[in-house]
Parts: structure tokens; C-alpha cells; sequence
């Protein structure tokens, strides 16, 4: 018998679903499995000055992140979210074949995966590899089990609940019009940054790659062909077309190679310029056309790329068992003078590495494309639960190709050039400098070894990643001779693994605009009407295009004027979307379950803020925005050129790019200070009202969709 009614809480009556027995040898598995992760652990935690393989590291994950998925995640469906499977969701409710369309959960698994899994889990723990593997992990794996992959979760079932509205405007409906709007403006604004800084990744990748670019331009009409197929041609047969659409791509990798070394080369050579227009190009043809057409499908044919990868790379992590040889901690944890990034561990390693452990960008796909194709309640739990445990594998494998490379190696393509000067001897002796060894012959044998001019100064993360997987992979697989190929592999793979985002992030922003602007002109927020869509798809991509194309042409190089924001702006975006779930528990009357979205909040809250004030006020020139930008305006009146500019023109870009950092920054923290403290107000009234204050869900609704019984079972079935 169904339950007869449905508060306007948000949440559907608590209920007490009775308690599975676990069977003997249920028993046994996850007590075998717990012990093997308990152990793993205790073997990274022990050592001190002698080397550990890497296996370690992904037993530890791998059994980590099964304890959560099998416990905890079921435990927050059960007993705070409660999803009921006779509910339509709006993917059938509002079913238009654009937005709105129920999509298969494998492959709605596989683009939610492949839209959250950007630059974050590939380029963060490289970077954080300089505080030692042990700060890494411990983060990646606790911050994805309590944080992440629960505000993924938690903000993917409400926005379903809400026909699939946007993080800002569930923000400005169940908090208040000056909360809301705060929040509106800070999403909207961060979401921009965040999708400048990912398309920039990919054009340093695709840049004069030939490759690369064939490569991932033909995932396009490949995922074109499996859109038709699918929707058209042969309804509903996925594994049909995903069989189709991994061999074509298979032949799509193969055939970059050969035109690489055609005389095609050249036509797929493309400048960093060129590249920033055909991907705005390809951002905008994303957002408009019909869902199930380009982006599903696409992000479904990559996801299998991703996950392939990363699979093969364990795989190659487990035959092989490389040596870790960077420091379970290292020094500059607690100097905060590190190379490659300046701060102490706390709270800069928690910002550097967000994807993977914990990120709001994820809010925004998880109330954005995502609860508008969801078939059935009760897969909230493996997509959105499930997908952010894999990218933390993502995560724990790129921290792993970091820490198995030799330090002298990993600081060399890491440290500013302004350190390592242009020459091998250059950035030996500046090595030697920080107390790693590596000669000028090693330093060039390692770039002729993937068939790079040279690996110094290669800043970033993605060229280390590259190489050190390349080391992994030839060590299982065609030895040194195919070092080149693996590197070069890898390189297209990153920037394939990145460009999936910049689709789906493109349609959540113009879901985002259209809905803050449906409240000025009410046809802009349906989401179903054309010029609305052309419009705001084209006012989100002309604004991240903008940002795009000025790092492009950057003298220092994008990632100087916009990396030190990604990191901060994303976590801001998290305690955004913390806030909405804990403030709409406790409406709903769910207080004794806030804690589940509270405790995460709490921690994102005092990193973030901590960051963000030191980025502020700090009066070290290597962390403080504004200190920076007084160091090298008084260089300018002295008529002086520091390092790493080459001339005034670029002393006056880092004075320019230093003084949009700091303001932005503060602007973000203002706003998001503003957000949790009106939804404080919200909630202490929430606590004291005898009754659950209403909230925006949307009325119930009886699904027609009848599934098979699936893995994740729902909590309240027909007859139950």
C-alpha cells in the first residue's frame, strides 16, 4: 500500500525500514575485506624511511571506498533520503527529448562520471604530491567518503525532487530571497571560473598535437552515431552500442598515431587560439542540442576510455608494484615553502586537492543535467554515490603516478621556471637546491624518452601525471620502446578525461542563467523554449570563452591568472551546496540527520575560509594575492623586472591578474558568508517552529516506468 500522503516537507515520511539479517558469508567478505583495507592502511600510516609499493596505497583505497559504498551509503539512503521508486521522477514527468529524457542507469552512470571527473582528480594530487603521499591519501579517501561523494548524493536526490533545479536557485527557494540571491551570483560566478580554468587545460594539452586533437574530435560524431542508434535506430540497446562505440574509438586512438605522421599532421595542427574558438564552438553546439543526441552518449563512450585507463593503470600498478619514492610527508608540509605551490598543509593541501575528495563543481552536475535524466529514485545511491568514489580512484591513481617518480624528476617538471632556469644544468643545480638529486643527463634522457624537447619547468600536473604513468604502463607493457607511446597516450587521455566536464558544465551554466534569469522574465526559465536556450548558451559560453581566450594569450600563461582561484572558488561552491542540504534536513524535520551534511560543512567551511584569508592578507608575496601585486607594483616604479615576467608588459599582467585574484576571492568569501548565515537564521527558525517548515518539492506523482529489480534496492516499493 503506498503511503497516502506526501508532506511538503521535502522529504517523504520518515519510515523505519525493517533491518536485513546479513547472511555467514556476507559476514565474511566484508570482515576479509575491512582486515585487508585495516592492514593496508597500517603498513602506509608505520612506514618511515624505508620505500613501500604502491599496492599498498590501492588496497587501502579500493577497500575503503567498498566499506563506505556497502555501509554508509546505505545507511544514508535509508534512513535520510528515503527514495521511493513508485515516485515519477521529472525525467518522466517532464520528459521534453531535450533536458528531460529517462536515460538507462549504465549509461546515465556513465556520463554523470564522465561530466564530474575534469582536471580536478588528475592534476590536484600531483600537485599536492610535495607534502609526501600520506596527507594525500588520507584526504582523498575520508574527504570522499564523508563529504564528497555524500553532498553528490544528497544534492542530486533534491534536485530530483525539485524537477531537477539548479544548485543557486534551490539555494534562493529554501533559504530566503537574500541567501538565494547570494548564492545565485556566487554559483553563477564561480561556475564561470571553474569552466575557464578546464577548457584552458585543454587547449595546453590539444595545443600542436595532432594526435590529440584527431583523437577526441572524432569522440564526436562517434558519440553522434551512438545518440541515433540508441534513440533511434535501435531503442534501447546499450550494450549493442557501447560495443559499437568502443571499437570505433579504439580506432580513433590508433588513427591518431598515423596522422601524426601524415601528411594530415598539419591539418590537425591547431594554435592555442584556434583551439579556444572551436571549443566555444563545440561548448555551445553542446548545450542546445537534444541530450540524448551529444552529451550522454558522448560522456558515456568516454566514461569507458576513463574507467579503461584507470583500470589498466591498477592493473599496471599491481603487476609492476612500483616503489613509492616520495616522502609519506615531506618537509614542506609544514615549512609551506614548497615549489610547487606556497603554503603549509593546512588548509592549502585541502584546496589543492578538491576533485577527488570533495568538490562543488560536482554540485552543479548533480543538479543540473543529471536529476533530469534518472529513471527511478533508487538510483540516486550508485550514481551519485558510486561515480564519486570512482573518481577518487581517479585521484588515489594520479597521486600514485606522482609519488613513484624519483623526486629530482617530479620537482624539475614542477618547480616555476623562474627557480629552474632554461637549462638542464640550470634546473640540476636548482634541484640540488631543495635537497633532490638528478643530473643533466638524466633530466634530458627522461625528455627524449617520450620524445619531449624537454620536461623542465613543465608546471601543471599533467605533463608529471603523463609521465609518470607512461613509466607505469611500459614497465607491464612493450617496455621502454613504447614510453613515448604511453606518454603520448596519456597526454590525449587527460585532455579527453577534461573536455567531458566543459560539455556538461556548459549546459549546467545555461541551466543555471536560465533559471535566475526566469526570475526577470518568466519564458527565460522554461527550459524547453528555444531562444531561452540559444541565449543563455551563448551568454555562458561567450563568458568562459572570455576568460579562455585571455589565458591563451597570456604572456605568463593562463594558469598563472586563473589556477589560484580554481581551487578556493571550488571549495566555496561545496560549502554552498552543503548548506542547501543541511538547511533543507532540518526544514523538512530531519534534524537528528543533519550531521551527515553538517560535519562536512563545518570542516569545508574552517579550510576554505582559513585559505581564502591567507590568500588575502598574508605578507608573504608567494601566498597573499595583494602582497604580490605590491611587490611588483613597487618593482615597476623602481623601473625593475622580476622573475618570472621578461618584461614590463608582463610585470604589469601580474599586477593586473594579482589584483582580479585577491578581488574575486573576496568577493567569493562575502557572498558565501552571506548564504550560510541567512540559512542559519532559516534553520534556528526551522528548530523552533512545532511544525516542518514547507519547502519547494515537488507534488507526488505515480511513476509508469516499471524496472527489474535492481542492485540498490528502493526503500518503499509497491506493496511494502
Amino acid at each position: 500500500m503506498r503511503t497516502s500522503a506526501m508532506p511538503e516537507s521535502g522529504l517523504p515520511a520518515p519510515r523505519r525500514p525493517g533491518r536485513a539479517r546479513m547472511s555467514p558469508r556476507s559476514v565474511l567478505l566484508w570482515t576479509t575485506v575491512a582486515l585487508l583495507g585495516a592492514v593496508a592502511w597500517g603498513v602506509l600510516a608505520l612506514a618511515r624511511g624505508e620505500k613501500i609499493s604502491a599496492v599498498w596505497l590501492v588496497v587501502a583505497a579500493l577497500g575503503s571506498y567498498a566499506i563506505a559504498y556497502r555501509f554508509y551509503s546505505r545507511f544514508i539512503a535509508r534512513r535520510v533520503l528515503q527514495p521511493d521508486d513508485r515516485r515519477a521522477t521529472p525525467a518522466e514527468r517532464l520528459e521534453d527529448g531535450v533536458d528531460f529524457h529517462p536515460t538507462d542507469r549504465r549509461v546515465l552512470l556513465g556520463h554523470h562520471f564522465a561530466a564530474i571527473a575534469g582536471a580536478g582528480p588528475l592534476v590536484g594530487p600531483v600537485l599536492a604530491a610535495q607534502m609526501g603521499y600520506l596527507p594525500g591519501t588520507l584526504w582523498i579517501v575520508a574527504g570522499v567518503i564523508f563529504a564528497g561523494a555524500v553532498q553528490d548524493m544528497v544534492v542530486l536526490f533534491l534536485s530530483m525532487r525539485r524537477d531537477g533545479r539548479s544548485l543557486g536557485q534551490m539555494a534562493r527557494d529554501e533559504i530566503g530571497r537574500a541567501g538565494g540571491a547570494a548564492a545565485l551570483i556566487a554559483v553563477l560566478a564561480i561556475m564561470i571560473i571553474l569552466l575557464g580554468v578546464l577548457a584552458l587545460v585543454v587547449v595546453n594539452a590539444l595545443a600542436h598535437s595532432p594526435w590529440g586533437t584527431f583523437s577526441v574530435a572524432m569522440t564526436i560524431p562517434i558519440a553522434l552515431f551512438m545518440g541515433v542508434w540508441m534513440h533511434r535506430v535501435r531503442p534501447g540497446r546499450v550494450v549493442e552500442a557501447s560495443f559499437i562505440g568502443v571499437a570505433l574509438l579504439l580506432l580513433a586512438i590508433a588513427g591518431g598515431s598515423w596522422i601524426q605522421n601524415s601528411s594530415l599532421a598539419e591539418a590537425f595542427t591547431l594554435s592555442p587560439t584556434t583551439l579556444v574558438f572551436c571549443l566555444a564552438g563545440y561548448g555551445f553546439v553542446a548545450s542546445v542540442l537534444p541530450v540524448w543526441m551529444l552529451l550522454a552518449p558522448r560522456d558515456y563512450l568516454s566514461t569507458f576510455m576513463k574507467i579503461g585507463t584507470i583500470a589498466l593503470l591498477a592493473v599496471g600498478v599491481v603487476v609492476a608494484a612500483p616503489v613509492l619514492h616520495a616522502d609519506a610527508v615531506s618537509k614542506f608540509a609544514s615549512s609551506g615553502a614548497g615549489p610547487v605551490f606556497a603554503g603549509a598543509l593546512f588548509p592549502f593541501l585541502f584546496i589543492t586537492i578538491a576533485c577527488g575528495a570533495l568538490s562543488g563543481f560536482h554540485a552543479l552536475v548533480a543538479s543540473g543535467t543529471t536529476p533530469k535524466l534518472i529513471q527511478k529514485e533508487s538510483q540516486v545511491r550508485m550514481i551519485g554515490y558510486g561515480a564519486m568514489l570512482m573518481e577518487s580512484f581517479v585521484a588515489i591513481m594520479a597521486l600514485i603516478a606522482a609519488a613513484t617518480l624519483e623526486p629530482g624528476l617530479y620537482y624539475a617538471m614542477n618547480a616555476p621556471a623562474g627557480l629552474l632556469g632554461t637549462t638542464a644544468e640550470s634546473a640540476s643545480h636548482a634541484v640540488a637546491g631543495l635537497g633532490f638529486t638528478i643530473t643533466p643527463d638524466q633530466l634530458t634522457h627522461a625528455a627524449k624518452a617520450v620524445e619531449e624537447q624537454t620536461l623542465i619547468a613543465r608546471s601543471g600536473g599533467a605533463p608529471t601525471l603523463a609521465v609518470g604513468m607512461s613509466e607505469i604502463f611500459s614497465g607491464v607493457f612493450g617496455g621502454t620502446a613504447l614510453k613515448a607511446f604511453w606518454y603520448h597516450f596519456a597526454i590525449m587521455f587527460e585532455a579527453l578525461f577534461i573536455l567531458t566536464t566543459v560539455d556538461a558544465g556548459t549546459r549546467v551554466g545555461r541551466f543555471m542563467l536560465q533559471d535566475m534569469l526566469g526570475n526577470v522574465f518568466k519564458p527565460l526559465g522554461r527550459v524547453n523554449w528555444k531562444p531561452g536556450i540559444w541565449l543563455c548558451s551563448g551568454l555562458v559560453v561567450t563568458a568562459w570563452g572570455y576568460f579562455l581566450y585571455t589565458g591563451a594569450t597570456d604572456p605568463l600563461g593562463g594558469i598563472n591568472q586563473l589556477f589560484p582561484l580554481f581551487g578556493i572558488a571550488n571549495q566555496l561552491l561545496a560549502a554552498i551546496a552543503l548548506t542547501v542540504c543541511t538547511t533543507v534536513l532540518i526544514k523538512s524535520g530531519r534534524l537528528r540527520w543533519a550531521w551527515v551534511t553538517a560535519a562536512p560543512l563545518a570542516w569545508v567551511v574552517a579550510v576554505t575560509f582559513t585559505a581564502g584569508w591567507q590568500k588575502i592578507f598574508s605578507d608573504d608575496p608567494k601566498v597573499g594575492f595583494f602582497a604580490q601585486r605590491g611587490r611588483y607594483a613597487d618593482a615597476i616604479d623602481a623601473g625593475q623586472v622580476l622573475p618570472p615576467a621578461k618584461s614590463l608588459t608582463d610585470m604589469h599582467t601580474v599586477v593586473t591578474n594579482s589584483t582580479v585574484d585577491g578581488v574575486l576571492i573576496t568577493l567569493f568569501l562575502l557572498l558565501v558568508a552571506v548564504v550560510i548565515l541567512n540559512a542559519a537564521v532559516v534553520c534556528v527558525r526551522a528548530v523552533r517552529s512545532p511544525h516542518p517548515l514547507p519547502t519547494t518539492e515537488s507534488p507526488y506523482v505515480e511513476s509508469r516506468i516499471d524496472l527489474p529489480a535492481q542492485a540498490d534496492e528502493p526503500l518503499v516499493r509497491a506493496g511494502s
